[in-house]
């Protein structure tokens, strides 16, 4: 992988070394990441945010000739959750691999490194198993491509949280109707105007942008009803 500026990318956190951490790049070799790229404010102990071995997502800030500066505070939660869920969908395959091809195993893996990278090997297969066969013969395939396709039933799941509230003497009526006629989304009460939204998708990405796109709604018609909306950060 060729790394780019605005990348996000997993690191394993090697050294720290008076006021830079020092890291593996998955494939990339070492980064590095000044404390104002760790967190916001003055930082009392750099190991409440990192240490030696805690594997981390951070993005590429700039690249030079012998260093990439990278930056974690910069790494939104969204983006977390998306690398960490294409990670786990790499790892899986390479054990898939390695517990069926056995000794074999290195040398596909090696070929799929050539034809992209295993995200995008993962990407290509699910439209086109034949792409497997290529690689390890009909039998082998239909193996892997089997568990793959089992592993693909578990869904992603989304919670956020949202407020509703009216000081209208129908405002309870409004909240119910607004939120009743939503589809898409499991809707539970907490509590005091509180809400959680629910979704589940084939994966996080698409989980992420249909719940957001089901509070835009609930958004736009609660301002037609003169309701107070706020979504909830965490």
């Amino acid at each position: 992988m060729n790394l780019e500026t605005g990348d996000v990318i997993l690191c394993t956190v090697d050294r720290i070394v008076g006021t830079t951490v020092f890291v593996n790049i998955e494939g990339n070799g070492e980064g590095s990441i000044v404390f104002s790229e760790i967190a916001p404010g003055r930082i009392r102990n750099i190991r409440d945010y990192v240490f030696p071995k805690k594997k981390i997502v951070c993005k590429v800030l700039r690249i030079s000739a012998d260093r990439v500066d990278l930056s974690f505070r910069r790494v939104t939660l969204k983006e977390q959750k998306e690398l960490k869920e294409r990670y786990k969908e790499e790892r899986s395959l390479i054990n898939i691999l390695r517990t069926i091809l056995k000794e074999k195993a290195e040398n596909v893996l090696e070929d799929i490194s050539k034809r992209g990278g295993i995200q995008g090997f993962l990407e290509k297969i699910k439209n086109n198993p034949r792409e497997l066969e290529e690689l390890m013969g009909k039998q082998d395939s239909k193996k892997v491509f089997e568990i793959l396709k089992a592993q693909k039933q578990k869904r992603a799941v989304i919670k956020k949280e949202v407020v509703l509230k009216s000081m209208d003497s129908d405002g309870i009526k409004k909240i119910k109707e607004i939120l009743g006629n939503i589809e898409g989304a499991e809707i539970r009460y907490i509590s005091a105007g509180k809400y959680s939204l629910k979704r589940e998708d084939e994966n996080i990405k698409e989980a992420d942008q249909k719940l957001n796109e089901i509070i835009e709604v609930i958004e736009k018609r609660a301002k037609m009803s003169n309701l107070d909306f706020s979504i909830v950060k965490k």
